[in-house]
């Protein structure tokens, strides 16, 4: 899906597709932000507060609509060379976020659902502040099983590889494995994030996926579409569900 399959949107109100055909596990790259934000005449960065308020309601969407785990691509490694005063304000709001997840009316509701959240990335590149609410926030959900958000923060995809070859290069070193026993297995059990996406979602219109998730995104279902991060609706999300539904996987054979 491009920008100019935009218009396939099922109207408002309509069924999504059967169980059985909606994707287990979406990635989704949240794209769009700065430029909303330049459209409304603000600057850049305040696109980001009506990202995170958007990430909140489609974490929710996906819930009602079945699927199971949500991958998000929030900040990647690279993005650490924005502007100081950009990275401050995309931090302040992941702080804030955070915050309220541990909330002890959101923390119920999250076990309720069955809601497992973690953060994805190389939490060193964080403030210690950030650091530990990342902790707090994956000790008090990691017992839920139902549902799995997946937020992608400081993250890289060839970082994430690299990281796990190094790991498993060390379990070489202790003599904990052997070279002959390093198999596709082995290296999926040392990355952060170990399930694949069925489908992989990037808003606003470019199309690549842009360091996230190489070694996951192997057979995912890709979609690129025009609008941007901000102005995603639940419509829309049934449409590129039910595009998804009308694929055939056929997983290389």
């Amino acid at each position: 899906m491009n920008g100019k399959n935009d218009s396939i949107l099922i109207p408002k109100g309509a069924s999504p597709p059967p169980p059985s055909r909606t994707p287990r596990h979406i990635g989704i790259i949240l794209d769009g932000n700065r430029r909303f934000a330049k459209r409304l005449m603000l600057k850049p960065w305040k696109g980001h507060e009506w990202g995170a308020q958007k990430f909140r309601a489609f974490v929710q969407w996906c819930n009602e609509l079945g699927v199971e785990e949500v991958t998000a691509y929030c900040l990647s490694v690279q993005n650490f060379n924005r502007p100081k005063e950009e990275l401050d304000y995309i931090m302040a709001i992941f702080t804030a976020e955070l915050q309220r997840l541990l909330q002890p009316e959101n923390l119920e509701e999250a076990n309720k659902q069955g809601v497992r959240w973690s953060i994805i990335g190389r939490p060193q590149m964080l403030s210690l502040e950030l650091q530990e609410l990342c902790k707090k926030v994956m000790e008090a959900t990691k017992h839920n099983t139902k549902k799995r958000v997946n937020m992608a923060f400081a993250y890289g995809g060839r970082e994430e590889i690299i990281d796990a070859v190094q790991k498993i290069a060390r379990e070489v070193e202790g003599g904990r494995i052997k070279v002959e026993e390093i198999n596709e297995n082995t290296i999926k059990e040392h990355l952060w994030l170990k399930s694949d996406p069925d489908l992989i979602i990037r808003t606003g219109g470019e199309q690549r996926t842009s360091n996230f998730l190489p070694w996951q995104s192997t057979y995912s279902e890709l979609m690129f579409v025009e609008k941007y991060w901000p102005e995603l609706e639940k419509e829309d999300l049934i449409a590129y569900i039910k595009e998804y539904s009308e694929r055939e996987r056929r997983f290389g054979k």
